[in-house]
């Protein structure tokens, strides 16, 4: 069977629209995104001319791992902005909260380092017990930064939940002010102000976020920890709608990304930049 004009092989589609064959095919196999029409005898596959938006489509959303069943959603209403929007902006959390996984178990890692591996407490434990009975005023609030994360890394929390988060992240922050060198100072406001910019408390976000820097400055604290701060500072300005301050911020904690001894983390501080809403790739 040979193609008509009006229709498309796999190849030609592929190289229409940036995806490779294989893709296609895959695509086809998993019901996804059907050829026109499939010649009986060779197998081979075409396509209408109709179907090359959707292929690109198809492109752009699993060039950034939106879920098959999302891409599907999107081809079902393909002439509805507000539903691929939608779809965006639910994997976007998706990312945001795979990311926060990560930094939270680097955090956790680092805890581990510092303070060796022992048994943590429980909630329950932490909100019985206290440093007067049991000694461990820094195992409080390290079980309490890593509370933070845990919530934070939670896709859909209710409003109890976030106040928990708010009031965990405060609780941790007071307990390094009274045990704590200045770099667990400075990532505790960080982790003040990250929370704030996740509720959309710009307000609080920024004072906390200029804080950390300011400990930072203080104590000739770097690496990690001054870019971290800077993003903090771009990400509050960002969740209050001033984007060339935002833009500021960010070109300072890539300056300061460029003096972060491993390489793992500094690849995790230009991640979390790009992450920061309404802001442009600088890298």
């Amino acid at each position: 069977m040979a193609d008509g004009p009006e229709l498309i092989t796999v190849g030609q589609l592929a190289r229409r629209v940036g995806l490779t064959a294989k893709a296609l095919r895959h695509y086809d196999r998993v019901g996804l995104l059907a050829p026109a029409v499939v010649d009986p005898d060779t197998g081979y596959r075409f396509y209408g001319p109709d179907q090359v938006a959707d292929a690109r489509l198809v492109g752009l959303l699993r060039s950034v791992d939106v879920p098959l069943e999302q891409v599907r959603a999107c081809l079902a209403a393909p002439h509805d902005q507000a539903v691929v929007q939608q779809v965006l902006l639910q994997h976007r959390r998706r990312l945001q909260a795979r990311l926060d996984r990560v930094r939270g178990d680097l955090h956790r890692t680092d805890h581990l380092i510092e303070d060796g591996v022992t048994t943590p407490m429980t909630d329950q434990d932490t909100q019985q017990q206290t440093p007067q009975t049991t000694g461990d005023e820094r195992r409080i609030a390290v079980d309490l930064f890593n509370g933070v994360w845990r919530l934070l890394e939670q896709e859909d929390r209710s409003v109890e939940e976030d106040d928990r988060m708010l009031h965990m992240a405060h609780a941790s922050r007071y307990h390094w002010g009274q045990i704590g060198a200045p770099v667990n100072l400075s990532r505790g406001e960080w982790q003040c102000s990250r929370v704030y910019a996740v509720l959309g408390r710009s307000e609080p976000a920024l004072h906390h976020a200029t804080r950390g820097l300011e400990i930072c400055r203080a104590n000739d604290i770097g690496d990690w920890d001054l870019a971290y701060a800077y993003e903090s500072l771009a990400r509050a300005h960002a969740v209050a709608g001033d984007k060339e301050q935002a833009r500021t911020w960010t070109e300072q904690a890539l300056a300061a990304a460029e003096d972060i001894a491993e390489d793992e983390d500094r690849e995790l501080v230009l991640t979390d930049l790009e992450s920061i809403p309404g802001q442009p790739r600088f890298w």
